[in-house]
């Protein structure tokens, strides 16, 4: 057995005293909340633009169903369906926070888009990376899964989304990244390493979901949203029109209608 808590103590076909049911249980009774129905799409933005965005373009409206303590779902709609979004979901453990009690209040597909830093550059940024997999250098992962160097996006996810990304208009392709609980702790040994190996860039969220999502059989799927390199040149950061939230809509929207689409046929 490993010496390392992070590794040893898991049990993983146990299942955990602390529910999410039980919490958001409690916290409707002390909120007093008796409307319980949230979209059954939902998004994380971990920079909040994208829920910025939403609030002042298309008139998104807090949603007092959501039970939770530390933050707040808005909804908005796109073609007549009703989705939820949450802002400065920042990290690998508030991200699976989230979607525990996401999932635990309704929920039945989470998309997360999260700004991320180049490793490789097949394109100047920004542009945009539908995750396959991420390197599990978090720990939230291993509460979830066994140890293993990668977590994968749901195989049936994929394939319903063969093809959804065919306009030129959309700078995206299907890749890998690095997922860290430490992004001041990205040295240039730890880059150069996960470049060696074809990882394309690094972000904060993405293995730590995929984990939950296999563990729990969940729906989710991450995007990543190259915007930088780590502000190791000049005027980096720079993410497009209303801080990318247009672009990163369009993508999102694609997976919705997509999925949308291949559910109902």
């Amino acid at each position: 057995m490993s010496s390392s808590p992070i590794l040893s103590q898991k049990y993983y076909e146990v299942p955990s005293v602390f529910q999410p049911e039980n919490l958001l249980r409690e916290a409707r009774r002390q909120k007093e909340i008796t409307e319980l129905v949230i979209p059954e799409i939902c998004i994380l933005d971990p920079d909040g633009d994208i829920e910025e965005f939403v609030i002042e373009r298309c008139h998104a409206k807090r949603n007092d169903a959501w039970a939770c303590c530390h933050t707040k779902l808005f909804e908005f709609e796109h073609e007549g369906q009703k989705i939820g979004i949450i802002g400065r979901a920042v990290g690998a453990s508030f991200a699976v926070l989230l979607a525990e009690q996401l999932f635990a209040s309704g929920c039945k597909l989470l998309l997360s888009m999260t700004s991320s830093g180049q490793l490789v550059q097949p394109m100047e940024p920004p542009y945009f990376i539908l995750i396959e997999k991420s390197v599990r250098d978090e720990g939230t992962s291993y509460h979830y899964l066994a140890p293993s160097q990668f977590s994968f996006l749901n195989a049936d996810m994929k394939e319903k989304l063969n093809n959804a990304f065919n306009d030129p208009a959309i700078k995206i392709f299907t890749g890998s990244t690095w997922t860290t609980d430490a992004p001041y702790r990205e040295t240039a040994e730890a880059i150069e390493h996960y470049k060696s190996i074809g990882i394309h860039a690094v972000e904060m969220e993405a293995a730590a979901l995929y984990a939950f999502a296999e563990a729990r059989n969940k729906n989710v799927i991450s995007f990543a949203h190259v915007t930088n390199q780590m502000a190791s040149v000049e005027g980096d950061f720079e993410k497009g029109e209303h801080n990318g939230s247009k672009d990163a809509l369009h993508v999102l929207f694609k997976v919705i209608d997509t999925i949308s689409i291949k559910t109902h046929t």
